[in-house]
């Protein structure tokens, strides 16, 4: 990495007198302007922004491919610790440079590159995103943006120092459900809500099972120290790359991490919260054998009920929050129909108001007022401007975005700049508090196989501007962790 870090003004510094310099070194060629080449449609390389991608399988491809078809973006390099599901995006975009190191990649190439696409595993989300935001490059990361609650707070404040164009992966905050939501709200059709319901189907991976004993044979392409990062050492075992790291606390957020930044927005977005109050929950354990139930704190557990709570604002009531996982469901509104579907059936989200109720899908998707026939009956006028392309237009909004520049209008517009993903992946982190602390334990003193577990049947008060639970002083260490050495957040 290189060790002169930018100063947020020469990170900022014209992006055209970057791209003529940086991309004609790298083509040899000289980067005539747009308004001199011209022509209806015309589309100058100078107006094409330069991205790599750091985790470029799975939902890497995908990104990195909306980005392109956006028709303003080139995707210039390529990093993966995994040669096999790097493997669909080297085939997509031949042209581009592959590394294995995003370091490597970003000390050789950073003066080539403008933006960073991230969507490797939860753990190396900060690292990632952190070192190209001191680079100066604009920055979309996946969702939730980080693993740790500190690691938020670190890149929201990252994004602003170094004057970059940010926005996290949750496309949903683009669409056109969230904003019809907030119309409604807007205009006081369900009155001040006090009560959300959130829930989803997920996990669809093992959770809430010990560390097996047995190690695997890395995969062939897999370079596993590098995809560790800044996880501790283990060996490794069977399956847990490309999926089943998601379950363990070490790589992945659970459930929760998974499809709380989905799920959470909604709410979070029509009713302006900020960080929650106070946090409890109860989590579902596993059958171990007739005399005993199984909890293992190096996983999430097999599902959770979480509870957040939030000040009112402006003369609205306090706000509780519901967030159910693994197949818990709230119970069915009277007002929905015997046979009507609940949310999209695995997932979904109920406001519950004082004059009324609605409901979305994931996403934000298909809102409804309930009853549905509601539906015939309210008109509320648009309002709230609409993304183009609604959440497919996720992708394009940033990439024109980086291209104006921060401070731009097309920047102001973005759906989920880390001023606002950053406070919501607080909110989805500290519900991973709360159950991380409930299975917290220490061996007994009058027998010492038998364990308390003192994180449980309390309410965590929760310091939102500094950080910190103020009752429980445990639960404190699940705010920042340890990096495995030689990693560190920021240069």
């Amino acid at each position: 990495m290189e060790k002169n870090t930018p100063s947020p003004s020469q990170a900022s510094s014209s992006r055209r007198t970057f791209l003529k310099n940086s991309l004609a070194a790298m083509a040899g060629i000289y980067l005539v302007p747009r308004h001199v080449l011209g022509g209806p449609g015309f589309v100058a390389p100078s107006d094409r922004l330069q991205i790599a991608g750091i985790g470029v399988g799975g939902k890497g491809t995908s990104d990195l491919k909306s980005f392109f078809d956006s028709g303003k973006a080139d995707i210039a390099f390529l990093c993966d610790v995994d040669d096999a599901r790097a493997a669909q995006s080297r085939k997509a975009f031949p042209k581009a440079k592959y590394y294995k190191d995003y370091r490597e990649m970003l000390d050789k190439e950073h003066s080539r590159i403008e933006a960073v696409s991230v969507s490797s595993p939860d753990h190396n989300h900060a690292v990632q995103a952190m070192a190209a935001m001191q680079l100066g490059k604009h920055v979309y990361v996946q969702k939730p943006l980080t693993h740790d609650i500190y690691e938020a707070r670190m890149l929201t404040q990252a994004a602003e120092r170094y004057k970059v164009v940010s926005q996290m992966g949750n496309q949903g905050a683009s669409g056109d459900g969230v904003r019809q939501l907030m119309e409604w709200y807007g205009a006081g059709i369900i009155g001040d809500v006090h009560t959300v319901y959130t829930w989803t189907d997920r996990p669809v991976w093992p959770q809430g099972i010990p560390w097996p004993g047995t190690k695997a044979p890395v995969p062939a392409g897999l370079n596993w120290d590098l995809w560790l990062g800044t996880a501790p050492y283990r060996d490794y075992i069977e399956k847990l790359v490309p999926f089943n790291w998601r379950g363990w606390w070490d790589y992945g957020t659970g459930a929760l991490g998974d499809m709380g930044c989905h799920l959470m927005e909604a709410p979070f977005r029509v009713l302006g919260l900020q960080y929650p109050t106070e946090a409890e929950c109860s989590v579902g354990s596993v059958y171990v054998d007739e005399f005993k139930r199984g909890y293992f704190p190096e996983s999430a557990p097999p599902s959770s009920h979480v509870v957040l709570k939030f000040k009112g604002q402006n003369g609205t009531p306090d706000l509780t929050l519901h967030w159910m996982d693994g197949g818990i469901q709230p119970a069915r509104p009277e007002e929905l129909g015997p046979n009507e579907l609940m949310g999209d059936g695995g997932n979904g989200v109920i406001f519950v108001g004082t004059k009324g109720k609605m409901m979305c899908s994931t996403y934000g998707a298909n809102p409804r007022l309930l009853p549905t026939s509601r539906m015939d009956e309210v008109k509320v006028p648009q309002t709230i401007p609409r993304v183009a392309g609604g959440m497919e237009g996720h992708y394009r909004q940033w990439v024109e975005a980086a291209i104006a520049g921060p401070g731009s209008k097309e920047a102001q517009a973005l759906s989920a700049p880390f001023s606002i993903a950053g406070p919501l992946t607080e909110t989805v982190l500290m519900g991973n508090l709360a159950i991380r602390s409930f299975d917290l334990r220490t061996p007994r003193k009058d027998n010492p196989e038998r364990f308390d577990y003192p994180g449980r049947h309390i309410k965590l008060l929760w310091d939102g501007t500094n950080m910190r639970v103020t009752n429980f002083e445990p639960a404190n260490q699940f705010v920042k962790r340890d990096y495995r050495s030689g990693w560190k957040l920021g240069s």
